[in-house]
């Protein structure tokens, strides 16, 4: 008996047939790809609900309380003692909290050397730097007979109580440096582990004699001295009257409104206020 002739048959891989199935349950053809539609919805409602448990996220402990009658009791305390935990880490690296003048003798030890961070301990040798951590330090050469270096004065004030584990120094330029130009004060330098990691000559950059305290936070975060998530920073733009006006506007909307229909995840509101700060009207008192 002869065998039989062998036909070629064309298969489409891509159908959704029931041939199809028989030939990938027995390894004939390969099976058919995840649909990107499906796993496009798949990382969207990810997203979605990584968003709603991130959703109090940058919440201060005052703005927690005002949520009590809107989320979970034990979601709620979870995310207050996160903030209090965080505090208490920060308030550990609070080492300063004022302005500290210094002189030129002074400038290796009390700027560069402290930008290091600690010294370590000499039982501990990883092979690394000396130094563990690292401090950020901003230094402002001053005129007192510039404007602008009255303003940055005023700013690093402020700045340093508020931001206690950074270091702020005040030298006049002409004693840092001999003959130093008083038209290039306010000089602003920043050290970090013992390199400049920022200097600007004048406060034009910032905003001039328009210069305010949130401008200077700004720059605080671009360079890495604040993290942009940090608490203090959004205290400071949202005032009190702020707050209340954002509670009346919002006052009937849960924060778990938000995205509704197939996923059903609310994603709060992190919309902020952009209303200017007054700081630098009190600038003479």
């Amino acid at each position: 008996m002869q065998n039989e002739p062998m036909f070629q048959v064309q298969v489409d891989e891509t159908e959704d047939t029931e041939w199809n199935d028989i030939l990938r349950a027995h390894g004939v053809i390969p099976e058919r790809p995840p649909s990107p539609t499906a796993q496009l919805e798949e990382a969207l409602e990810e997203a979605l609900a990584k968003q709603h448990e991130n959703r109090l996220d940058g919440k201060d402990l005052s703005d927690l309380e005002d949520l009590e009658d809107e989320e979970d009791e034990e979601f709620l305390q979870f995310y207050k003692q996160k903030r209090l935990n965080e505090i208490k880490k920060l308030q550990e690296k609070a080492k300063f909290g004022s302005v500290y003048p210094i002189s030129k003798p002074d400038y290796n030890r009390e700027i560069t050397e402290c930008s290091k961070g600690t010294k370590k301990s000499q039982y501990v040798d990883d092979g690394s730097s000396e130094f563990e951590g690292g401090v950020y330090v901003f230094v402002h050469l001053t005129c007192q007979a510039k404007l602008e270096s009255r303003l940055l004065s005023s700013i690093f004030e402020k700045a340093a109580a508020k931001f206690p584990q950074i270091k702020f120094v005040e030298i006049p330029g002409n004693r840092a440096i001999e003959n130093y130009p008083d038209n290039n004060c306010p000089t602003l330098i920043v050290y970090y582990k013992g390199d400049v990691v920022k200097h600007l000559v004048t406060l034009l950059e910032l905003g001039g004699k328009d210069t305010k305290l949130e401008d200077f936070e700004r720059l605080m975060v671009d360079i890495g001295a604040v993290d942009e998530k940090d608490g203090r920073l959004l205290m400071n733009h949202e005032d009190d009257y702020t707050k209340q006006e954002k509670k009346q506007r919002y006052g009937h909307n849960s924060i778990r409104s938000g995205i509704k229909g197939k996923f059903n995840v609310g994603v709060g509101r992190n919309g902020r206020n952009g209303a200017d700060d007054d700081d630098d009207d009190d600038f003479f008192d």
